[in-house]
């Protein structure tokens, strides 16, 4: 892992630029971009994908794998923190003297003074990023935005838009998100997280305290989450607009209905007009909430604000429905945190009916995982029937000793309530055993546990078949 150095000067122009790590969801993003921007774009990642491909077709030059010969005549060099020191286009790039920046550091360039609305959160970043992009779209307008998943019905993760908003969903993981020059700053939670990177919940709170009071026009932030009133208690902003259930909160959550479509009454100074969204789940209410109220510092109206979020069908990777086998619903889910995973389960629970929910949770990252296992059991075995527990999806982090899938399932109180299966084929095998018609199988974490889906569907189907 590479900690970004956000003392390193920004390029003024850029006339090409290579991305280490071009096929994740954010660096495509970003690639397109800067294609959008008409800059020569080239970049490696370590495996072939439908981003290399798109971006391919964009008129980008992608590589499979990574070598110090794909770098190319470019002057720019764009990398994440999820790269290895070692990586040889990154130690060329170093020695070559090239400009070489985080993508955070990329994203800055893009954004080059326009008005900007920061999403940031332990949780909820992405779905609120996209209702507001979704909402101002309904609204007429045309914002450039940089989410960390696809909207479903854009189609995308980011775009050049005409408009001066420019929307984006800012990681708060590695305190980049402390880089930018935010004009409305939404806080949807302050969940302690990425502790690694922090050292401490008073480092990390200290962290959404900088990012709230550098917003030049507002502070928007959730007023019900203990970690957000923590921080609010000590902003210096001179306008904190607050949203929730609290009876004191600017726009406030009432009257909440979560069978069928979810939905809510939302007041604010007197006005008050009802919701009704098209994502399940008591959370996106409150991510609803806290989209409204960023609108309504944007000079929307509480109606036009709720008319616009209402509009807003999801995110890939946000309790997405994947197929039906043997009566068997098959979702997965991005949460890689307890909270996260408590309000994915919550949400299927309330769609679920008579049925079970059977979770596939797939941990990530060894020093989570290691800070948090007794969490995931305890959340996991409360709001899950059966959960069925993988191994850790490293991601940038080397293996820790007795870190594993096996920490977590060995923490739950009942152990008839989980099993331990590190080969996925063996777990898809297995949750075919245990489902029957009408239960939801849901795939949790934000490593590649939804490449499991495909097996599990199939192991459903051919245990019809037998």
């Amino acid at each position: 892992m590479i900690r970004p150095d956000l003392s390193l000067p920004i390029p003024e122009s850029i006339s090409s630029a290579h991305f280490i790590g071009i096929g994740g969801s954010g660096m495509s993003g970003l690639a397109r971009m800067f294609l959008d921007a008409g800059i020569r774009v080239s970049g490696s990642d370590r495996a072939d994908s439908e981003n290399l491909q798109s971006l391919a077709d964009a008129g980008a030059t992608v590589h499979v794998g990574h070598d110090a010969a794909h770098l190319g005549d470019a002057d720019t060099v764009v990398h994440t923190g999820a790269i290895w020191p070692e990586n040889p286009e990154y130690v060329t790039a170093k020695e070559l003297g090239l400009h070489v920046i985080h993508r955070s550091q990329a994203l800055h360039w893009l954004i080059s003074g326009r008005r900007l609305v920061s999403v940031a959160g332990a949780h909820g970043k992405t779905t609120s990023t996209g209702m507001i992009v979704t909402a101002l779209q309904a609204l007429g307008a045309d914002p450039s935005f940089v989410n960390g998943g696809v909207i479903e019905q854009l189609n995308a993760s980011s775009a050049t838009g005409r408009d001066e908003l420019f929307v984006i969903e800012a990681d708060e993981s590695d305190g980049t998100f402390l880089l930018y020059d935010t004009a409305i700053a939404l806080i949807t939670n302050v969940d302690p997280d990425h502790l690694d990177h922090f050292g401490s919940d008073e480092a990390f709170h200290d962290a959404f305290i900088r990012f709230a009071d550098r917003a030049r026009q507002a502070v928007v932030i959730s007023s019900d989450d203990p970690g957000a009133l923590r921080v609010t208690r000590g902003l210096s902003h001179e306008r904190v607009i607050s949203f929730g259930f609290a009876d004191d909160a600017d726009v406030r959550l009432s009257e909440l209905s979560t069978s069928g479509p979810v939905a809510a009454t939302l007041s604010h100074r007197g006005d008050t007009a009802r919701l009704q969204l098209r994502v399940p789940g008591e959370h996106n209410a409150v991510n609803a909430a806290g989209a409204v109220a960023v609108l309504l510092q944007l000079g929307h109206s509480l109606a036009d604000a709720v008319r616009g979020v209402e509009e807003f069908s999801g995110t890939v990777r946000r309790f997405e429905l994947h197929g039906t086998e043997r009566g068997v619903s098959v979702y997965d889910d991005y949460a890689h945190h307890p909270t996260e995973v408590k309000a994915a389960l919550e949400t299927a629970r309330s769609v679920v009916g008579s049925g079970r929910i059977i979770a596939i949770q797939q941990p990530h990252t060894y020093s989570r995982t290691q800070q948090m296992f007794r969490e995931f059991a305890d959340v996991l075995e409360t709001y899950a029937d059966h959960t069925v527990m993988l191994d850790v999806y490293g991601a940038r982090e080397d293996p820790v000793p007795g870190v594993t899938g096996e920490l977590v399932s060995e923490a739950f109180a009942d152990q008839g309530n989980v099993h331990f299966v590190a080969d996925w084929q063996d777990a898809a095998d297995y949750t075919a055993t245990v489902a029957r018609d009408g239960d939801f199988v849901v795939t949790l974490g934000c490593g590649n546990v939804n490449l499991i889906i495909p097996q599990v569907l199939a192991s459903l189907r051919e245990s019809t078949e037998g």
